[in-house]
């Protein structure tokens, strides 16, 4: 409404404008040039042109008159800036036009002129191709103007702007709207050929094109359809019975015979080797000799009946016509492996047959071919796992263990013999062993046992062991007396016995090889004792003996480094932190001590530089000494979910191995993929008339898998 207003009350002044009627004023004669200039400009508010009658006379005087002006209001529909200056344009055509018709005046040059080089580029453009709302508007410029017409102005000199923007009435004088721009009053106006504007990089109205290259290759059909095929075989009684039908002879036995069949067999080698070498046949049909760049060279091919056989140096031995010159095959052909597929290198050569690069072939089938997989594919494998926190961070001895069960050992009790076990326990960081005695494989033994080793050792945070049936059981019966018990026996027992139990995955022994290198080093020292031992050992002999072996076992030098110098260190063992007092050896000490400690008034200070020398020397002797890889270097291709595997199986043949498909992954610390979850089904064949047998999910290592299928 302000607008409006601040409208109604200015048309007032209206009044006081006055355009000239005459185009000239009466003292400018004899006028010797007179020029017609249009002015086009838009914006997202409307869009005009306005014309100016430009006079010049034998004395170089030069007069401006207003002869038109139009302005229109922009479309409701949203319209680029573009296109509306391109539709000014055209309206300055069509008014030049009807003025050419209108005045009785002879003009001299006609000009354009817009502040738009895109409009520009529109009108001069030749080589692209524009949409059709703009090229039917440049048609419309280019049939009532010339390109060379048009020219630039700057927006500050076009006067058609106050039309596209809009004018107050009491501005109209302090415009250049009456008497045009400054530039057309000058004596010389200097219209210099414009360079032509190019269109704008991503200009949407300019058509994208695409230039598509045509390869032409001879292409043969009969080698499309053979291709469908997937036995060579029914190739040789197809391509037979096809030429049948092509020969005069009517009487033709049911069957292919053999010697049909070899023809056949010598039409489809024709029709591959001129697919796969046409330049070697070109050249020795013609008697010239390979360059030593063809992959024929080496085999002196010779060219007899149309077919491309090795020359070899085989002419004067006995052997058959086909095993001393076999036929060329190419290894990239469907046909080469499908005679190849059931035999192997040596027996293709001895059928007649040559297969350049034979060997990458067979083992390129062999890796592709499920069947080979499944007799031939080692197991899946993956790049050794970094150590996990609690073997590389300084911790109390036990505090993470890990722990399995050896034997049986034989004992001797009154007249009869009973079986008894070894229990290891592992300190994950110090490499050091404990051993308990097992009276039997049960659940009670191992807890009993298990209570034991804290009562000596300590509390421990967590224990890593193997899907043990016992320690299964013993999680889940824990489980169930923690459920039993009240509030204050759960707290005392949660704050000062509980232990976090963390199971490897079935089957993957190889993830627990910190506590079974340990038990192979017990079981070396123990068969070294029982030789001794002419007769059965008693229970407490035994338990006596495992304790005996464990002291012998922490004992060990743990580092190699100068073990033979005489001048070196005392080599660091695992009794080094188990006899030392667990609650003041826990952890490295606090603080920053030096040398001059050793010869410092307060002796705990001496005590802590000590201790720090002695973590020092463990990190640096012992840590880096295991920081190496010692097998499975390289990363291999992690499973996926929904992979075809069959699950290996150490008690059964390998043809027998269950077939299963990942549904899940576990990803280890570095993303690689060591475990995952494979749905399997029943062993057991049924019948059409059983119902499907229910699907099982099982859990195992990449290390008992063989991948078949990818995803």
């Amino acid at each position: 409404r302000p607008r409006w207003e601040e409208w109604i009350n200015g048309l007032h002044k209206l009044k006081e404008i006055s355009i000239p009627r005459c185009y000239h004023p009466y003292d400018c004669h004899n006028i010797v040039r007179v020029e017609l200039h249009h002015f086009s400009d838009a914006s997202c508010v409307g869009y005009g042109a306005c014309s100016y009658l430009r006079y010049k006379n034998d004395k170089d005087e030069v007069h401006c008159s207003l002869v038109l002006e139009k302005a229109r209001v922009a479309p409701s529909k949203v319209t680029s800036i573009p296109r509306l200056e391109l539709t000014a344009a055209v309206v300055s055509t069509k008014v030049n036009v009807m003025l050419k018709g209108e005045l009785d005046i002879k003009i001299d040059e006609e000009v354009f002129w817009t502040d738009s080089q895109v409009v520009l580029g529109y009108i001069n453009n030749d080589a692209r191709r524009i949409h059709i709302f703009v090229a039917n508007r440049v048609q419309l410029i280019r049939d009532n103007s010339d390109p060379s017409q048009w020219h630039y102005v700057d927006t500050a000199e076009n006067p058609d702007d106050h039309a596209s923007q809009g004018l107050r009435a009491s501005d109209i004088h302090s415009t250049n709207w009456l008497r045009g721009p400054k530039f057309l009053w000058e004596r010389e106006l200097h219209l210099t050929p414009s360079t032509p504007s190019e269109l704008l990089v991503g200009d949407p109205e300019v058509k994208t094109i695409q230039v598509l290259a045509t390869e032409v290759k001879n292409y043969n059909d009969i080698l499309r359809r053979l291709s469908q095929f997937s036995s060579w075989t029914t190739i040789l009684k197809v391509v037979a019975r096809i030429k049948r039908l092509g020969s005069k002879s009517k009487q033709h036995s049911e069957y292919v015979t053999v010697k049909e069949r070899e023809k056949a067999a010598d039409e489809v080698i024709k029709i591959i080797q001129q697919q796969a070498f046409p330049q070697e046949i070109k050249m020795l049909q013609g008697k010239k000799d390979l360059p030593n760049s063809s992959s024929l060279f080496r085999l002196n091919p010779i060219w007899s009946e149309g077919l491309l056989l090795v020359g070899g140096r085989l002419k004067q031995s006995s052997l058959c016509h086909k095993i001393k010159h076999p036929v060329i095959l190419p290894n990239n052909s469907h046909i080469t492996k499908l005679i190849g597929r059931s035999q192997t290198l040596m027996e293709l050569r001895a059928n007649g047959f040559w297969v350049i690069g034979g060997s990458k072939l067979v083992a390129k089938l062999i890796h592709t071919c499920v069947f080979c997989r499944k007799l031939r594919r080692p197991t899946e494998r993956k790049q050794m796992a970094e150590l996990p926190k609690e073997r590389v961070e300084a911790s109390a001895p036990f505090t993470y263990s890990g722990i399995d069960c050896f034997g049986p050992f034989i004992v001797k009790k009154a007249s009869k013999e009973y079986k008894r076990y070894g229990l290891i326990f592992t300190c994950l960081y110090s490499r050091a062993v404990h051993i308990e005695m097992l009276e039997d494989l049960s659940t009670d033994s191992f807890i009993n046992s298990l209570r034991c080793f804290i009562s000596l050792r300590g509390a421990v945070q967590q224990l890593q062991c193997d899907q043990g049936s016992n320690f299964v059981g013993a999680r889940k019966e824990l489980k169930e007396a923690l459920k039993q018990c009240d509030t204050k026996l759960l707290e005392i027992f949660l704050t000062e016995k509980q232990c976090e139990f963390v199971f490897n995955a079935p089957s993957d022994s190889h993830a627990g090889g910190v506590w079974e290198r340990q038990i192979r080093t017990v079981r070396n020292v123990l068969n070294a004792t029982f030789a001794q031992c002419p007769g059965r050992l008693d229970d407490a002999s035994l338990r006596t003996l495992l304790y005996e072996a464990m002291a012998i076992v922490n004992s060990r030098p743990l580092t190699v480094d100068g073990i033979n110098d005489p001048q070196a260190l005392e080599p660091i063992t695992p009794n080094h932190l188990t006899f030392m007092m667990k609650s003041k050896v826990a952890l490295p000490p606090p603080g920053v001590f030096v040398k001059e400690d050793l010869y410092a008034t307060k002796r705990w200070r001496r005590v802590q530089y000590l201790i720090e020398q002695f973590w020092s020397r463990w990190k640096k002797e012992y840590l880096l000494n295991i920081c190496m890889r010692q097998k499975w270097h390289l990363p291999q291709r992690n499973l996926k979910v929904n992979d075809i595997v069959i699950i290996k199986d150490d008690n059964l043949p390998r043809n027998q191995w269950q077939l299963g498909r990942v549904i899940e992954t576990v990803q280890s610390s570095d993303g690689l993929v060591r475990q995952v979850k494979v749905q399997v089904g029943d062993r057991k064949p049924h019948k059409k008339q059983d119902p499907p047998s229910k699907l099982s999910v099982i859990e195992r290592p990449i290390k008992k898998l063989v991948l078949l299928l990818e995803n």
